[in-house]
């Protein structure tokens, strides 16, 4: 789940604590130590999440928060030792998606990271997808080929929606397996096989493609 992240963090300390850790999950790490450097450089990037401090120099965390509110909804996640409830409370009325208090586990941070990103994208999810003739209509669960609606079940349909998300990009059935299956699968990748042999034969279109010894990539390709 790779995002460019801004973290605005004046303890250089915690700064670089916070960066490694990311940086681990493979994230996109920009970073500032004071209030004005962090909302410059905001503006002038593009960040799916923002960790923002509250105590900081030139402009304080509350006020970067309300100015980011006026303008987007990128997820914002309050760190600070600002721990009472008031403190939380005037967060969450600034539209905060988060809060956590120092000292914090690290190994936590990464897990809201995770779950905020994942909400997020999930709002931000479209109602349908298409890919040439493809046609995903994902409020139903139904597929559709020009305007026929074809027999494929849920599992296919996933598989399906995870492809067109990833259209020109190869995917190993590792992939396949960890984010349909929604686990780490020991067993036979031929599970893989055998459902992207079922969903070719229902669209009946060439749009799913083997990749030699590494899995499948789908295109909008006809012949």
């Amino acid at each position: 789940m790779s995002a460019n992240i801004l973290v605005i963090e004046d303890d250089i300390y915690i700064q670089e604590l916070i960066q490694e850790f990311l940086r681990a999950q493979d994230y996109h790490v920009e970073v500032a130590s004071d209030g004005s450097e962090g909302y410059q450089k905001f503006q002038q990037g593009t960040f799916e999440l923002v960790l923002l401090d509250i105590m900081l120099p030139n402009m304080d965390g509350y006020s970067i928060c309300r100015m980011i509110r006026n303008k987007h909804d990128t997820p914002v996640i309050i760190m600070t030792a600002l721990s009472e409830e008031k403190d939380q409370l005037k967060a969450f009325e600034l539209e905060a998606d988060d809060f956590i208090s120092k000292p914090f586990s690290f190994n936590v941070l990464v897990k809201r990271v995770e779950a905020v990103l994942r909400r997020s994208r999930s709002e931000m999810k479209p109602k349908e997808l298409h890919c040439a003739r493809l046609r995903l209509d994902c409020d139903s669960y139904k597929a559709y080929i020009d305007h026929a609606l074809i027999d494929i079940t849920v599992k296919e349909f996933t598989i399906l929606q995870y492809f067109l998300e990833n259209v020109g990009r190869t995917i190993t059935r590792e992939m396949l397996l960890d984010n349909i299956w929604g686990y780490d699968f020991y067993g036979d990748t031929r599970i893989v096989d055998a459902h992207i042999k079922n969903i070719r034969k229902k669209l009946g279109l060439p749009y799913i493609r083997t990749v030699k010894g590494i899995g499948y990539i789908m295109d909008g390709g006809d012949s």
